[in-house]
């Protein structure tokens, strides 16, 4: 049997995977098809400190190689989630990372102090890089500047693993890999998804009613590979990768490059049980060519 056992930055997982946020809901939507409890951790949609709608519909499209979608973090705000959501996760004794976001530098703060000691949570993936949202999100991911002051107020206010999540579309990570190592981060997650559009012919308009928003699936994994790559040649802490992981083979290319752990996304869509089919798909190659930890392998790439 291989070890597939991590430690993200503080958070202790069984294996490597987790789903990525706002694919997989809260955990509870996906119970009922397979245990939870074989993942590594479950990473849930962004929560904000109050209740938010999202974008209006329609708010995701198919595309060639993906989808793009326009949500826009629709939740029910921390209180809710606490109260409705966590409670199923902690009972059933799998690693929550909640995904947090707001629209201001103390908003992120207080949810990060108010999910601070909530048993259940294991860390906190902080979402400054979502391209669906006029607030927040992404404006605050591309400005190195205004990156590091949410990185450094949610440190402050929470003794939790923390982990920014790095926008993909910036001239190069590697700057926010150092500044949010800086800041105090535990871990880092990348990619989020890459600003995008479709539109209508027939109509002449955008699909979305968000008119733009952000691509996912298998299109965009050799980008994501390239932006996990580049941060791991100055990451001095664990990085949880993510980007068109549909497959085992993709999981393995992202941990080949230095990640430590890797979620699936938009591949639940197409297959519900694709975070299984991965880990064990994973285990059965890393087993069939002799590598006995996990850990071995990564960041075993050959220049």
């Amino acid at each position: 049997m291989v070890n597939l056992a991590v430690n993200l930055g503080g958070i202790a997982m069984k294996n490597p995977i987790t789903v990525a946020s706002g694919t997989f809901g809260y955990g509870q939507e996906y119970a009922a098809l397979f245990d939870i409890a074989r993942l590594g951790a479950v990473t849930v949609k962004g929560i904000r400190a109050c209740p938010w709608p999202g974008n209006p519909l329609p708010r995701h499209a198919e595309v060639p190689g993906g989808m793009i979608n326009a949500i826009g973090l629709q939740g029910p705000g921390v209180e809710a989630f606490i109260r409705d959501d966590l409670p199923f996760l902690a009972e059933r004794q799998v690693p929550a990372i909640v995904n947090i976001w707001g629209t201001s530098v103390d908003e992120y703060a207080a949810v990060a102090a108010r999910l601070t000691g909530v048993p259940g949570v294991a860390g906190l993936e902080i979402n400054v890089s979502c391209p669906n949202v006029k607030e927040g999100g992404a404006s605050f991911g591309t400005r190195l500047d205004s990156f590091a002051e949410v990185v450094r107020a949610v440190r402050a206010a929470t003794t939790l693993p923390i982990l920014p999540k790095l926008a993909p579309n910036v001239p190069d990570v590697r700057p926010f890999v150092a500044a949010a190592q800086e800041a105090g981060a535990n871990a880092i997650s990348l990619i989020n998804t890459l600003p995008a559009m479709a539109v209508d012919l027939e109509t002449r308009r955008p699909v979305l009613a968000n008119r733009v928003g952000g691509l996912s699936g298998a299109g965009i994994h050799p980008v994501a590979l390239k932006h996990v790559w580049e941060a791991a040649q100055v990451a001095e802490v664990p990085l949880l990768a993510m980007g068109g992981v549909f497959t085992a083979k993709d999981a393995l290319d992202f941990i080949l490059v230095g990640a430590t752990a890797v979620a699936v996304g938009t591949a639940t869509f197409i297959d519900p049980l694709a975070p299984l089919h991965v880990l064990e798909g994973m285990e059965q190659w890393l087993d069939a060519h002799g590598v006995a930890d996990v850990a071995e392998f990564r960041g075993s790439l050959r220049l």
